[in-house]
């Protein structure tokens, strides 16, 4: 399910006959969200798509280098709240399946945070599967990309979502 009808609480869009659970497909920070949805509401989101989402906003340049700064705030309690408000942090909910996409060459997401998350999934028998583009930045540079990308993604939730 995606657009408004994919963002009703569950109750509303059950009362007017959309039962099924949806998908989330976020690229960025909807990646973050398609990964937090995926990771604190599970029982809610059938599957998901996750383009180069950040999944630990600890590891954001801005948060995981102390300020050089005169007033110092609490550092490691900005770390801690980093840390909980990223969907790394809620992992053991995530059960739904996900497609993860990024491109190996990403200097605005890092890369690794893609490869992380997926080891933390295999861990724990989430189902996942990686689409990863070699040479390719955060924006997809070539129109391979983003066909490769956009069928990956259909392929995905057509399975995934299918009644």
């Amino acid at each position: 399910m995606s657009g408004r009808a994919g963002r009703r609480p569950p109750p509303t869009a059950a009362a007017t006959g959309g039962s099924d659970p949806p998908g989330h497909l976020g690229r960025v920070l909807r990646g973050w969200l398609t990964a937090q949805a995926l990771a604190r509401n599970s029982d809610i989101f059938k599957a998901g798509v996750d383009f180069h989402g950040v999944h630990d906003w600890s590891l954001n340049p801005g948060v995981a280098s102390r300020p050089q700064r005169y007033e110092q705030s609490d550092y490691d309690a900005a770390l801690k709240t980093a840390f909980d408000s990223s969907p790394e942090a809620a992992i053991k909910g995530w059960t739904s399946p996900v497609l993860l996409i990024h491109g190996d060459d990403d200097r605005n997401v890092r890369f690794d945070q893609t490869v992380d998350l997926a080891r933390r999934l295999a861990a724990q028998h989430t189902p996942f599967e990686e689409l990863i583009l070699p040479n390719e930045i955060h924006g997809f540079l070539r129109y391979d990309s983003w066909l490769k990308a956009d069928a990956a993604t259909v392929r995905f939730l057509v399975e995934r979502l299918k009644p």
